[in-house]
């Protein structure tokens, strides 16, 4: 059984803040508000996951009322997540992601988000993708108000992953 979930997730940027985005920290200007470290890259992965599996999303399993969460390191979430799949016979075939924002241009980091975030989820960088996009200026983060990114990720059962799939060689 192959199952696709998406996420997605937006967070405000604000100055005194570090910027982590897909697990790697970026030197820029402002960083994300949240409870966490806000990192939208990982919780819309997260919630991306969640979803897939019909287990609800990001804030029911890490409720921002919850002080243990409060500037948590997202990758910690995403390790759990991918932990509790593991646990309920899930296994992660592929992520795809696309974070929006103007500033900073993620080009250079894109690797490195790649790497780390497929470490954490114990999957090959090429089953990872991630993407940075512009808003062109419009909307609040075309005003450079925040960043968001959306994510989709399929799973299958445990059983089913030793089927090979076409272009997985």
């Amino acid at each position: 059984m192959i199952r696709t979930g998406i996420g997605y997730d937006s967070h405000r940027l604000a100055e005194g803040r570090r910027l982590v985005i897909g697990g790697v920290e970026i030197p820029h200007t402002c960083g994300l508000l949240g409870h966490s470290d806000a990192d939208v890259l990982v919780h819309a992965l997260c919630d991306a996951l969640l979803g897939a599996v019909a287990d609800g999303d990001i804030g029911t399993h890490f409720p921002d009322r919850d002080p243990q969460w409060e500037d948590a390191d997202s990758t910690v979430l995403l390790r759990q997540v991918t932990e509790r799949l593991t646990q309920a016979g899930w296994r992660i075939l592929n992520t795809d992601a696309t974070v929006v924002t103007e500033a900073p241009r993620l080009a250079p980091y894109i690797p490195s988000m790649r790497t780390r975030l497929a470490e954490v989820m114990g999957l090959e960088p090429s089953r990872v993708s991630v993407k940075a996009k512009s808003n062109e200026g419009m909307d609040a983060v075309g005003r450079r108000e925040g960043i968001a990114a959306m994510a989709v990720a399929t799973v299958c059962r445990a059983s089913a992953a030793n089927l090979s799939l076409s272009g997985d060689q």
